[in-house]
């Protein structure tokens, strides 16, 4: 026979029934049930006033609220929101406060609570954050001299008139504001990407550092030191690739208010093939770089005049990894593994092909690097890799 479960409803008609009986005093019926002379008595008065609805539980908030917002604060508050409508709460209960000291304004979280009810305030959709695997610093590098920091970008895709999408990779040098590269593509893929960057290394030469944001291609969010193929070429070049911090474009603010001036001066209207809008962009370019006076050059003169080839040409080959001798070096295999004695340890699949090094320190760690980028360190007795990206100079 299963257990028979009490609720408090059902002990509150237990209750009604043994006091309906009158076989003992109500005293020892209260007794009984654990609760008060006054609880009982209450109970049963609201049985006999309303029956069994009476027996069910009743909201404890208060009849009265003194604090509660009338309805001419609120419509004051409603008012005042429309008028300022990039107002916040807490900016408009200070104004509230300033502008009428001696009245008694509700807390900002009431009034928050007011103009969400009232539509007046549009939640902000959390954005995800993407899963970091020990990233590069967010150090911005100054640039000093021409070459010394290039900024790299997508702008916004758009629809050329013929259907197809057009996607710009715009390349700048952030110390003369020089246009490199402005590229109508057809996809942001890893191929297209690189041929592009391959082609401009050869016209003028590599910079030490590489600005981009965290899109693909140039960042690989869950990947180590979200960096993907393409950063690790650049690495093995001798480039430095620099990232801005996630969903901070005013980071390389240079780079995006260029875009601004791009999209006003080239892409309206739109071409209707990828080979007329590069035709548009190249006469940009021309234009940009050799006649449009810039801002940010000193004498407000075009880029070209400050601008100069980097005096690192880029190598017919890529150039041969030079570790210590007294490192282990490993091929990382297909799946982004190398093996280390008896351990098998994860790294990356962008480093696929690539030797890494492997240099055991006085911890009991090994340290592993590609080129001059340490990765991380192994530990051999927990068979644990701890990835921690840093440049080792």
């Amino acid at each position: 026979m299963p257990w028979r479960e009490n609720s408090p409803m059902s002990e509150r008609l237990a209750f009604i029934k043994a006091c309906l009986n009158r076989i003992e005093e109500i005293t020892a019926i209260c007794h009984r049930f654990g609760i008060s002379e006054k609880t009982g008595h209450k109970w049963l008065q609201r049985f006999k006033t309303e029956g069994i609805a009476g027996l069910e539980d009743r909201s404890h908030a208060p009849h009265h609220q003194p604090l509660r917002m009338s309805a001419e604060v609120a419509a004051r508050i409603v008012k005042l929101r429309r008028r300022y409508r990039d107002y916040g709460a807490s900016k408009l209960r200070d104004l509230l406060t300033q502008q009428y000291p001696t009245e008694r304004w509700p807390a900002a979280s009431s009034i928050g609570a007011l103009l969400t009810r009232e539509h007046l305030i549009r939640r902000k959709r959390r954005r995800r954050r993407d899963v970091e695997r020990a990233a590069l610093d967010h150090t911005r590098t100054p640039a000093t001299e021409p070459n010394s920091v290039w900024t790299a970008d997508f702008k916004g895709e758009f629809r050329l008139t013929s259907g197809p999408y057009c996607y710009p990779l715009t390349v700048l040098d952030l110390h003369a504001h020089y246009l490199l590269g402005c590229t109508a593509l057809g996809t942001t893929g890893v191929a297209s990407t690189r041929h592009v960057f391959r082609r401009l290394f050869r016209e003028y030469g590599l910079p030490v550092v590489l600005r981009t944001d965290n899109g693909i291609p140039f960042a690989q969010p869950n990947a180590l030191g979200r960096l993907g193929s393409l950063a690790f070429w650049w690495v093995r070049l001798g480039i430095r690739p620099e990232h801005i911090r996630p969903a901070t474009p005013s980071e390389n603010g240079a780079h995006e208010r260029f875009h601004k001036t791009l999209k006003a001066a080239a892409t309206r209207p739109a071409s209707s093939s990828l080979l007329g809008q590069q035709r548009r962009f190249d006469r940009f370019q021309r234009e940009y770089n050799t006649l449009r006076p810039h801002e940010s050059v000193p004498g407000r003169r075009p880029p070209s005049t400050v601008y100069s080839p980097s005096p690192r040409p880029y190598p017919a080959r890529l150039p041969a990894l030079c570790y210590p001798d007294t490192a282990d070096v490993r091929l990382v295999d297909t799946n982004g593994f190398i093996k280390w004695r008896t351990h098998h340890v994860f790294l990356s699949s962008n480093l696929s092909g690539e030797y890494v090094a492997l240099i055991e320190t006085g911890a009991d760690l090994v340290t592993i690097a590609y080129a001059s980028l340490g990765l991380g360190e192994f530990d051999p007795h927990l068979n644990r890799f701890v990835p921690r990206v840093r440049w080792i100079d």
